[in-house]
């Protein structure tokens, strides 16, 4: 058996050889997903869908103690509703899905599948917002949407996903300009203690903001191979939704407003980020705090007397602070322990006769494979540090390879250099014109603008594109 899994293992691409059929290979062995008869969209298997409740569930409890609700809106989009912001359907338009026939009548008003839910959210908030004393509504949505995706790859580009969806309205710009960096904020603290993915936070440029927002901001994490992925965005809309959808309220001073509203989301995308930052060569590996077995125990020479009936007891101990599983299956100790690591489990306990007559078992670190011998009597206490140990090393790792792979570029020949021979993102200085932009884009084959940081440093006073006198420094890179 043990035979059998090693060479499951090795079937797994080598990263540096081809990143994408790792990619692929990891998510299929490690059994996160599986194909579906409808292309373009992925079956979420147990192991995978666990690993996003458990972001589902600290993502939404971070939403509550901010004061947001949680309400559920329609799947369905009447067309004409869409219509309403023209900007706003002409940047969804191309991936709409489109339900014409009900039943077996066609129907008299073509509907939208949900590809966001801004229009939903309005329309019943011109119903329930009357006056300033109703403000601010801060509601979020836990859902599915649908985007007619040309290219596809699970988690990361699929016609169908999970995510989930803000959908603020506030008295004022102030506030709701508050609330729009407040959650990116929210999601960046994520990225950072729950994920342990490090990433650049800013201001994406116009010709990038989401369609209908007067200001979007991101989050930009880097995989391990140097490209960029949207880990979640937050908009600020101003109040042109709520002029479109003419809702008004009355104000403190007996006036009739409109109220300024916000959108945010993060999606399954994150599982992507996941298995792009932190996995390596054997396979997934899992930040503890989403890994849906936090600790694995492997029973060694189990069927000695005594083995199981101890591995069981400690099980029951550490299943009080953590999500424990207890491999005691015919399979080899050698099937399990790379069965395990290519799943991504953080720590592996090893216990067997010996160890029981010394009071005492194996911790192993997946990320480091550094084995340590500790006391059951302290094995609360040793597997949370070793937790927090992985973390650790999943962050610092991430960041240094963040570090590593962010280059600066002074002028056009440079940037182009980079481009071609140095993966990762590049630090430039920019002119503001999107025509720049556009070019850049097409000299490199695809490195796009992502974002403005809200740290910017002046590397130069020209453009790297067109030698004009520079407004920004941007962030530039592929993206998946």
């Amino acid at each position: 058996m043990a035979k059998d899994n090693k060479k499951a293992v090795s079937e797994i691409t080598a990263m540096d050889v081809d990143f994408a059929q790792w990619y692929t290979d990891v998510v299929k062995k490690a059994e996160l997903v599986d194909y579906s008869g409808v292309k373009g969209c992925m079956i979420i298997r147990p192991y995978g869908y666990a690993i996003w409740e458990n972001i589902q569930s600290d993502l939404d409890r971070r939403f509550k103690e901010l004061g947001h609700e949680n309400v559920y809106m329609p799947m369905f989009i009447p067309e004409s509703l869409l219509q309403k912001e023209k900007d706003h359907v002409n940047g969804f338009a191309p991936e709409c899905a489109i339900v014409t026939i009900g039943g077996q009548n066609t129907l008299s008003e073509r509907l939208i599948v949900r590809p966001t839910s801004e229009t939903l959210f309005c329309d019943h908030y011109k119903n329930i917002i009357h006056s300033y004393r109703d403000l601010p509504k801060l509601y979020n949505q836990w859902c599915s949407v649908v985007r007619w995706e040309k290219t596809t790859r699970p988690f990361l580009r699929t016609s169908e996903f999970l995510w989930q969806e803000g959908h603020t309205m506030h008295e004022t710009e102030a506030e709701a300009r508050e609330e729009t960096l407040k959650m990116l904020k929210c999601y960046e603290d994520f990225y950072r203690e729950t994920l342990a993915i490090p990433a650049i936070c800013g201001k994406k440029t116009e010709k990038e903001k989401f369609a209908g927002a007067v200001e979007t901001y991101t989050i930009e994490p880097m995989m391990h191979n140097g490209v960029a992925l949207q880990g979640g965005t937050s908009h600020y809309f101003g109040d042109g939704f709520a002029k479109a959808f003419d809702i008004t309220f009355t104000d403190r001073e007996n006036k009739i407003r409109y109220p300024h509203q916000t959108s945010w989301g993060v999606s399954t995308r994150m599982i992507g980020a996941i298995i792009m930052t932190h996995g390596d060569d054997n396979g997934l590996i899992l930040p503890p705090k989403v890994a849906p077995v936090q600790v694995v125990m492997i029973p060694v020479a189990q069927h000695k007397p005594g083995v199981l009936e101890k591995a069981d007891e400690v099980k029951r101990l550490l299943a009080k602070n953590f999500r424990v599983k207890l491999d005691d299956s015919d399979n080899s100790a050698g099937w399990k322990f790379s069965e395990y690591e290519m799943k991504g489990v953080p720590v592996r306990l090893e216990i067997g006769p010996r160890d029981i007559e010394n009071n005492s078992c194996v911790l192993v670190s997946r990320v480091t494979g550094e084995k340590t011998f500790v006391s059951l009597d302290n094995i609360v206490e040793e597997v949370g540090a070793m937790l927090d140990k992985v973390h650790s090393e999943l962050y610092n790792r991430a960041l240094e390879n963040l570090q590593t792979k962010l280059n600066t570029a002074h002028n056009y020949d440079e940037f182009l250099d980079i481009a071609e021979n140095k993966p990762g993102f590049i630090r430039a200085m920019w002119c503001g014109d999107s025509e720049c932009e556009d070019k850049l884009k097409d000299v490199t084959g695809g490195v796009k603008s992502r974002c403005i940081p809200f740290e910017e440093e002046n590397v130069s006073d020209t453009c790297v594109c067109c030698g004009k006198k520079a407004k920004h420094m941007v962030v530039w890179g592929r993206q998946y």
